[in-house]
């Protein structure tokens, strides 16, 4: 007889073992399935977000400021630095301990817990009397039982037509993590997220970084003054961005890669890249998981169909993560997994939408929470906009980075935030602040009355409330 649980999770990434954990907290016993493995052939918990995306992106990025920090910055400071170098399998191995470290904790957090974890690649085989079967396809094949089935199976990288990643030449983010010697010219197709933090990682360490975005327009999921901003300063370092652009042909040699594209005025051009990154989204992942066997409902996209609650179509089966509808953010995810495991338990999970924290960890830093104020011009909404540059603050200045800006979006009569955005240096930590005011649909006026320590850089927060209502004290 298979093992009986009362929830099994199909899928370790930030979606499934925050889900798995939480519903062993209330009391439910619960199994995980996780595929992903190890070079020892052992599990690798965490998902895309911990082996090859958010966890081991940071490291890198984290890396190579440092090295150009030393060769550009430490003179300002008094700190002179000859015959420095970059140790790029060092700085390798680095980001390989952090992504071994983020495994191993989620796996003392499971036996914490009292998770049952199976390794292995979980399938649906049919329903069963009082919930489903589930196959683990691991070194052992064996089959489980679940009354409720959370499935957290994430998302794969969206290759091109013609261009397929062979993660040496062609690469996704996978490849990009592993590049083993920095290349001399480097190609980005694409300038979201990834293309822009992995383009960031290798022009710090010295490549010659080119992006190619197909959209006429920089970041348009951003604020349209914060994108602009960002895109200056981005050009300034050193990357070269081409908006509107139409690959065609790319061919593929035996040591480098050549694209062949149309620029907005219609002028074609071939750019001969010796690594080329493929950064154009992202698709659900519902390989292997078998949804026809029990008549599991996918959209017209290939994502599994959920409601407002991420229930599907069949009784006592959820989805949550990349695999679903709204943003493909880890933390979006994670909040999904604790919602569905207080659903089941009968409680109100909730997840709002309008308060989830978006950033784009390049550097300078951009984040930004609510809508954006071409969103609320769209829509027809009156609305305040208040702007702070970091130039003006002491504590930016004494960082040595004082480039970007705070920006608040409040409603013209009512004084709500709308929107806070932020191009700067560590904007993925101040954003928090704009998150939980705007969770307690607080007022510019709210943030503007707060004491904020000095210096700070959150004093940037404080100022651009005041510029709101035009009383900005430092600019």
């Amino acid at each position: 007889m298979s093992k009986q649980f009362d929830v099994v999770v199909i899928g370790g990434g930030p979606g499934g073992y925050i889900a798995a954990i939480r519903a062993a907290q209330l009391g439910f016993s619960t199994a995980c399935i996780d595929a992903w493995t190890n070079e020892k052939g052992g599990p690798a918990l965490g998902g895309t977000c911990t082996n090859v995306g958010c966890i081991p992106s940071k490291a890198l990025l984290q890396s190579s400021e440092h090295y150009e920090h030393a060769g550009h910055a430490f003179a300002d400071h008094g700190i002179n630095v000859s015959g420095l170098e970059l140790d790029v399998a060092k700085m390798l191995k680095r980001k390989d301990t952090i992504v071994k470290q983020n495994n191993d904790g989620i796996v003392y957090l499971f036996k914490k817990n009292k998770v049952t974890f199976f390794h292995g690649h979980g399938s649906f085989v049919k329903a069963a009397d009082g919930g489903y079967e589930i196959k683990v396809a691991g070194k052992a094949e064996e089959t489980i039982t679940g009354k409720h089935i959370v499935v957290a199976t994430g998302s794969n990288a969206r290759a091109l037509p013609g261009a397929a990643f062979d993660e040496e030449l062609i690469l996704s983010n996978d490849g990009a993590l592993k590049v083993g010697a920095v290349p001399k010219k480097l190609g980005v197709i694409g300038a979201g997220v990834i293309g822009l933090e992995m383009g960031s990682v290798w022009r710090r360490c010295g490549a010659e970084v080119t992006v190619l975005e197909a959209l006429p327009t920089f970041l348009g999921a951003v604020d349209e003054q914060i994108a602009k901003e960002a895109h200056k300063l981005f050009v300034k370092q050193g990357l070269s961005i081409n908006l509107g652009v139409k690959i065609g042909e790319i061919v593929k040699g035996a040591n480098d890669v050549t694209v062949n594209y149309t620029d907005d005025k219609g002028a074609e051009h071939k750019a001969v890249f010796d690594k080329l990154i493929i950064s154009i989204g992202r698709t659900p992942n519902t390989n292997g998981l078998n949804a026809e066997a029990v008549g599991l409902a996918l959209d017209e996209r290939g994502f599994v169909a959920v409601d407002g609650d991420c229930k599907t179509n069949l009784p006592n089966v959820w989805a949550v993560g990349d695999v679903v509808r709204g943003p493909m953010l880890a933390h979006k995810a994670e909040e999904e997994g604790v919602a569905v495991a207080e659903r089941i338990a009968g409680q109100h999970g909730h997840v709002n939408f309008n308060t989830i924290p978006w950033v784009i960890y390049t550097s300078p830093e951009i984040a930004w929470v609510g809508r954006t104020e071409q969103q609320l011009k769209a829509d027809g909404v009156a609305y305040k906009a208040g702007t702070f540059p970091f130039m003006a603050n002491g504590r930016a200045r004494a960082l040595g980075d004082t480039s970007g800006m705070v920006k608040f979006l409040a409603d013209a009569t009512t004084d709500e935030i709308l929107g806070v955005h932020i191009v700067g240096s560590m904007a993925s930590e101040l954003i928090s602040e704009a998150v939980v005011a705007m969770e307690f649909r607080a007022s510019s006026e709210d943030i503007a009355r707060i004491c904020h320590a000095h210096p700070s850089l959150s004093e940037a927060t404080k100022e651009a409330a005041l510029a709101v209502d035009k009383r900005s004290l430092n600019f």
